[in-house]
């Protein structure tokens, strides 16, 4: 008991410490985490600069789910019965400090989630907008346009990963839940953006292919590598009309383990659902669908986005193949969705829905399956940093074979959810 005091007291005054020492909240070439952070994609690029020595911003998220949903299956393998009560809160610590001008650290350790009730860490970068540190306006003119991100850290493939929900960070995504083929990965490696005045994005990156960093060999190597880009047009046309369009890619050589679509070690927000009754531990990843291309993965993805006064489309287009070293031939595996969102009250403080979204996919052992689900949503951001939402899903499983868990697999209900974000 003692132990633990002493360490609340020396966190008590660490914080209060980096309290004086600096909490200017507002960053430059950083995306908000409240409500100013909505549709907000890639952190933006400021062109001026307020940097004042070194400063250190605390930031984090909390959320707590009331879930009330039922599940069901053809009766073959029994499922684990759920009920309505709230799920366990989870919670974000976010350090996000200036070191140099253009130079800024983020990390992001998750505080509580539903795979690890303990903290551990998500990841983090190095982000550099200014080349100041080699010398005073140093290639000055193209970091105007240049970002680079180097670190382990959430790899930028596709738009979705923008709007999903990121443990306790759910402030920008309008739904509860995320995409069914829930691309997510975190792995080893560095990003290089341009973004011209006229609206164009490129992006080029690469990684190690691995989520868990090891020098430990498996089938004579210590790893691979992943290629990622995107390529897209983001503009505000006028004050009521912006448009965005991008296409990524997520390309393996040869990976170890590839966890593009099971990277998420925070675990699905549809707790319980669609688990075994036999089971022991929970199946954290369970409401989501991983094509389980073990070794090797190409995936593209394309994302309309258009916003015309509080009239919002979101879209994801996403084909992807791969397989295992097992396997001779790759598999094919496809999702789309696509999203309407109505903002509307005091600054859009108001908004409501609806999300439709279907997966395609085959299996190792050859079934061909479908996955479709249905959200319909509604929020409130009560202030800049609280919001309230509403959901309600259905999901429903096609053609997995007999016995399978998921034959004739079902559920759908009502969640609500409180997030903090700050």
């Amino acid at each position: 008991m003692k132990s633990i005091l002493k360490k609340s007291i020396v966190l008590v005054v660490l914080l209060i410490g980096f309290n004086f020492y600096g909490q200017s909240r507002d960053l430059n070439n950083f995306k908000q985490p409240d409500h100013r952070g909505v549709n907000v994609f890639e952190s933006p690029k400021d062109t001026v600069s307020n940097f004042n020595g070194v400063n250190v911003r605390i930031g984090g998220a909390s959320t707590l789910q009331f879930q009330a949903l039922d599940n069901e299956n053809s009766g073959a393998t029994p499922l684990a019965e759920v009920g309505s009560n709230f799920n366990l809160a989870t919670a974000n610590l976010d350090l996000d400090v200036v070191l140099y001008d253009g130079v800024r650290m983020h990390l992001r350790t998750y505080l509580s989630s539903r795979h690890h009730h303990e903290p551990y860490v998500k990841g983090g970068y190095f982000q550099i907008d200014k080349l100041d540190f080699v010398k005073k306006g140093f290639m000055e003119d193209l970091m105007k346009k240049v970002t680079i991100k180097i670190g382990h850290m959430e790899n930028n493939y596709g738009d979705a990963h923008f709007r999903r929900s990121d443990n306790a960070q759910a402030m920008h995504n309008p739904f509860i839940g995320n995409l069914i083929m829930d691309s997510f990965t975190t792995e080893v490696g560095a990003e290089v953006y341009y973004k011209a005045d006229n609206g164009f994005i490129g992006m080029v990156g690469f990684t190690n292919g691995k989520l868990n960093q090891s020098v430990e060999e498996s089938n004579g190597s210590t790893g691979g590598a992943a290629f990622l880009a995107k390529l897209g047009y983001d503009k505000q046309i006028n004050d009521d009309l912006r448009f965005r369009l991008t296409g990524s890619v997520y390309n393996t050589g040869y990976a170890p383990n590839v966890y593009l679509y099971s990277a998420d070690r925070a675990g699905a927000r549809y707790y319980s659902i669609m688990q075994d009754a036999t089971a022991t531990s929970d199946n954290f990843r369970a409401g989501r669908f991983d094509p389980a291309y073990k070794n090797k993965i190409t995936a593209f993805m394309v994302n309309p986005f258009l916003k015309y006064q509080g009239l919002e489309v979101f879209g994801t287009i996403e084909l992807t193949s791969g397989r295992s070293l097992t396997e001779v031939d790759r598999r094919k595996s496809e999702q789309f969705a696509g999203e309407v969102i109505y903002r509307f009250g005091n600054n859009e403080n108001l908004y409501f829905g609806a999300r439709y979204n279907t997966v395609n996919s085959e299996l190792a052992s050859g079934d061909d399956v479908s996955i479709n689900r249905f959200q319909l949503g509604a929020g409130w951001f009560l202030t800049q940093n609280i919001l309230m939402k509403a959901e309600y899903v259905v999901q429903e499983y096609n053609d997995f074979p007999t016995a399978n868990l998921l034959e004739d697999g079902k559920f759908n209900g009502l969640t609500l959810e409180a997030v903090i974000s700050f």
